[in-house]
């Protein structure tokens, strides 16, 4: 069994807004896109009604948090304009912030960060780790909403096309370090922060089933980690037959098996469209735990 180093006592809660979320279990975040456009769902749930039922849905599944984004960030997006986006997400998240639920919001722009803030939004969901101008001013400046960092390598339009080529698992430690320094400088403190190493995001195949062979390795940051591999296409590679990939939603149960494998290997939150399977996947999961 590979040696999992223990979170430090810091690390077992994640402060957000509104909720100090506990770790001591793995939390699932269910997956709302607005987008008609996303790799997985694109479209089923792009009006303010059908996001709204799809939310209740996996809240009622087991869900723990919501994470509700506007544009997608699948390779060769193109990049969705700030009033687009706000206008797809203000209608959504003033309602649901009323449901008493952790939200996340999925952005990098500090104008959309800063009105979800506002709207009452607790966690803001980064996949450029704040790098994008006046992000990480926008969120030093709340008291305490959580954030989540991720590694990408390059940007959606060309991180598939060019794909990292260094040591994947050297190059995503050192960069979310890297990132948690810069964000604790800038007076964030780290009871806020969650890790993502960016599955699908700039990884060849291999590197993003070497991430998840050796995630542990990743709790040398001393934070806790978010792991997203609901339906990404390293599955489908994984389970092609003939050189024929199988479409996302037909991934459930590799991604159902992933999630489980990421908890396993440490991870504190798994970011999911499956919740119901996903929920029921770790129930036994904690149950063989009560018996190791």
């Amino acid at each position: 069994m590979q040696f999992m180093p223990p979170l430090p006592p810091s690390a077992q809660h994640w402060q957000t807004a509104r909720f100090e979320l506990n770790l001591s279990k793995p939390l699932v975040m269910g997956i709302v896109n607005l987008t008609p456009d996303s790799f997985s769902d694109g479209g089923l749930y792009a009006d303010t009604p059908q996001a709204l039922r799809h939310a209740e849905r996996l809240l009622s599944e087991g869900a723990d948090i919501l994470d509700i984004g506007a544009e997608s960030t699948r390779p060769g997006a193109e990049a969705l304009p700030l009033a687009l986006e706000l206008a797809r997400l203000e209608p959504l998240l003033r309602e649901v912030v009323r449901w008493n639920v952790p939200i996340s919001v999925d952005t990098y722009k500090p104008e959309v960060m800063q009105a979800s803030l506002d709207w009452g939004v607790d966690i803001v969901n980064d996949i450029w780790a704040l790098r994008q101008p006046g992000a990480l001013q926008v969120v030093a400046a709340h008291a305490n909403c959580g954030i989540c960092l991720m590694h990408m390598h390059r940007d959606p339009q060309s991180m598939q096309t060019q794909p990292m080529t260094e040591d994947v698992l050297s190059e995503v430690e050192l960069f979310l370090r890297t990132r948690v320094a810069t964000v604790s400088d800038a007076g964030v403190a780290v009871s806020r922060l969650v890790l993502d190493p960016g599955i699908g995001f700039g990884k060849t195949v291999a590197q993003n089933f070497q991430l998840l062979a050796r995630q542990a390795d990743l709790l040398r940051l001393g934070l806790p980690l978010l792991a997203g591999w609901s339906r990404k296409s390293a599955l489908g590679a994984a389970l092609a037959q003939d050189g024929h990939l199988p479409d996302p939603g037909q991934r459930q149960v590799a991604s159902v098996a992933a999630a489980v494998m990421a908890v396993d290997r440490g991870a504190s939150v798994v970011r999911v469209h499956d919740v119901k399977q996903t929920v029921d996947a770790l129930k036994i999961w904690s149950t063989a735990q009560q018996h190791v």
